[in-house]
């Protein structure tokens, strides 16, 4: 009998979000100002996003957070006319303390509604193609910022609303009220909590899964050899993952898997993209640059070549077991409404 045929997986053919056909591989906006460090100049991201544009990424994601609010102002800018031939995503109910505001996490029906309006502004749109919840707020019933969300549907602001960062219990009672069209959760090969819930949840409803920081927040692209020396505001900082603690025995995963992505003909970052494409065809991907070399090192992720046991000798080396740390800090913690660990098995 001749061996069972080698499966083998295409990540280069469009894949379903929120009605639409979008490239596997899209750009998260953050990086441009917000959260890390290395932050280009108003006119530098500008060029970034009309970069990615001339690329042929069409899938940008930014929120009203990031920059406070001045990151949907570039990406607005960037656009301009475009804007017509590209997938926009943002975010509300989430927004850092400023002279004016505390900030925090909000996700009352009366705040998604205003910052609905002012993420249309910012954006120099009368649409938004999906709007996403992008913290739950455990003050307010997800079914009350899902209906408030589904009224902005109802009116043609937005195409269609996803959540963030939620679990699989989260997305079926938004989804009882209005169906979700995504979850934008943050999945790697070494942040792997959509796999203890959210993402048979996603299959359930329908709902499609966009894979924030697909390497790590730059672990994974293996340019991070000493994370001290980042700079001081890195959000970096904070996470116990880059801590003198736990990042040696994180940077010893990287060899085997530079090997793996050199017998693949492919780089450690574009491989890392790859295997988040492989979970399945409704699994997108946004990582985040400031660097046009970079950006098409993870567009490349859409032509990488991989078997069923290609996937698997990757999952073997790095995985939740082999990552040493946690990716959130205890004070973060409580602000996230993912799975934190995997399910235990019932007892025999």
């Amino acid at each position: 009998m001749s061996p069972a045929p080698t499966l083998t997986t295409d990540l280069s053919s469009p894949r379903a979000l929120a009605g639409r056909t979008v490239r596997p591989v899209g750009l998260g906006c953050m990086n441009l100002n917000h959260g890390y460090s290395c932050f280009l100049s108003d006119e530098d991201a500008v060029t970034m996003v009309r970069t990615a544009l001339d690329a042929g990424v069409d899938h940008f994601d930014t929120a009203t957070l990031y920059g406070a609010g001045r990151n949907e102002e570039l990406v607005g800018r960037a656009l301009g006319a475009r804007r017509k031939d590209v997938f926009l995503a943002s975010k509300g109910g989430l927004t850092g303390a400023s002279k004016d505001s505390a900030g925090g996490i909000d996700g009352r029906p009366e705040t998604l509604r205003h910052q609905v309006e002012d993420s249309l502004r910012r954006l120099s749109t009368d649409f938004i193609d999906l709007y996403y919840l992008h913290r739950l707020d455990s003050d307010v019933p997800v079914e009350e910022s899902a209906g408030a969300l589904a009224e902005l549907v109802r009116a043609g602001k937005i195409g269609a609303y996803g959540l963030s960062e939620v679990s699989a219990a989260t997305l079926e009672r938004a989804h009882a009220v209005h169906p979700v069209a995504a979850v934008q959760n943050e999945y790697s090969l070494w942040t792997r909590n959509p796999e203890w819930g959210l993402l048979n949840a996603c299959r359930r409803t329908g709902a499609a899964l966009v894979a924030f920081s697909p390497v790590g927040r730059g672990f994974l692209t293996g340019t991070v050899q000493d994370p001290a020396a980042l700079p001081q505001g890195d959000m970096r900082h904070r996470m116990p993952r880059f801590s003198a603690e736990h990042y040696p025995a994180n940077l010893s995963l990287l060899e085997p898997f530079r090997a793996e992505a050199e017998r693949l003909g492919t780089t450690i970052a574009a491989l890392s993209i790859a295997w988040v494409l492989a979970q399945g065809p409704d699994v997108l991907a946004i990582p985040g640059t400031t660097s046009a070399a970079h950006l098409a090192e993870d567009r490349s992720a859409e032509q990488v070549i991989l078997t069923a046991e290609d996937v698997a000798r990757i999952d073997a080396i790095i995985n939740h077991g082999t990552v040493h740390g946690h990716r959130y800090a205890v004070q973060q913690r409580a602000s996230i409404d993912t799975e934190d660990e995997p399910a235990t098995p019932p007892e025999a």
